[in-house]
């Protein structure tokens, strides 16, 4: 017979070790993120992406096959299938979810309010609803902006000052995330000051874009910008081989564009946010929310130069534009 004593003591030292149990078990169990792109698998920048995740999280601790798994979804630009591969991370129940821009991360919110989500290059995570502030997330949401809308006057400048001769401008955006608008409203508001005007098209397939592009380029003087978003990123190597062939001066919003062929871009090094994105993942595996983790500016820009596509189009790039260039492609 156990005297009192020893039972309070014998229920004492389970209770004790209840926590540690749990604790032991979580820590061992493995962990499922779902990663959500909107990019196809074979798109050279998209591995690149999901590969510095990856890499990020493995010097964090997490070895993907080890003591976590990651599930990814690439939609290869196909909306409808953007939403089905949402659906089905989902009903996965992932610890947290990783999302590429506005289009993947609006869906993921659509299918749930509960799992985690972590975002990656998203322009107005306030005004798409995502978050309810950006040093307070409030929600199951929370992650990394790619710019301000502020950014896009930025490249309407870079545009005449590479090609001054330019007054028509077509504009390449993705109608139907809020960042679209808002990154063609920046340019609205300067543009009477280039003394340019502005042609707005959707990028929502392949069939739209060239039809537009090579409708616009039946005028004179024209230039174009591809504004930040799937649609674009996704569509690239057409918007660059159309540009080429049409001689259109064209601004792009990040590197990768130049890096395949295009003139010049101006926008955040991608790579360096998915390996900030880790850091978020981490902290919330390990029990913080997103709520509570504040959204997060990109910290490094760059302005890359493409000289060869430059002499292609007869353009002469100024001197003091190249002594501003962080990179520039021979």
């Amino acid at each position: 017979m156990i005297a009192r004593r020893e039972f309070i003591t014998l229920i004492g030292g389970v209770a004790a070790a209840w926590p540690l149990a749990a604790r032991a078990q979580q820590a061992d169990r493995v962990r499922r993120i779902g990663v959500l792109t909107p990019f196809s698998a074979n798109d050279p920048e998209a591995k690149a992406r999901v590969h510095a995740l990856a890499l990020a999280l493995q010097q964090l601790g997490w070895t993907d096959g080890d003591n976590l798994r990651i599930e990814i979804r690439w939609a290869g630009g196909d909306a409808s299938r953007m939403r089905r591969d949402a659906a089905e991370l989902v009903a996965l129940a992932p610890d947290l979810i990783v999302t590429t821009g506005s289009a993947t991360t609006a869906l993921a919110l659509q299918e749930t309010r509960d799992i985690p989500i972590v975002f990656v290059q998203v322009a107005d995570p306030v005004g798409g609803g995502y978050v309810e502030s950006l040093p307070r997330p409030g929600g199951n949401a929370t992650g990394f902006t790619v710019f301000e809308y502020g950014i896009s006057g930025k490249w309407l400048e870079l545009l005449k000052e590479i090609a001054p001769r330019v007054t028509q401008v077509a504009i390449l955006r993705d109608a139907t995330i809020a960042a679209g608008a808002g990154q063609l409203g920046a340019i609205q508001s300067i543009a009477p000051a280039f003394g340019v005007e502005l042609r707005p098209f959707g990028v929502r397939d392949a069939g739209e874009i060239e039809r537009a592009v090579t409708a616009f380029a039946r005028g004179s003087n024209g230039g174009l910008i591809a504004l930040g978003g799937a649609g674009t990123a996704v569509h690239r190597t057409l918007i660059i081989r159309l540009a080429a062939e049409l001689r259109l001066p064209a601004v792009y919003p990040y590197r990768y564009y130049v890096i395949d062929g295009g003139l010049i871009s101006y926008g955040p090094t991608n790579i360096d946010l998915y390996g900030r994105a880790a850091g978020y993942v981490d902290r919330i595996l390990k029990g913080e929310k997103p709520a509570d983790l504040p959204v997060q500016a990109p910290t490094k820009y760059e302005l890359v130069i493409n000289l060869k596509t430059a002499k292609a189009l007869g353009l002469e790039v100024p001197p003091t534009l190249l002594a501003r260039a962080d990179e520039v492609i021979e």
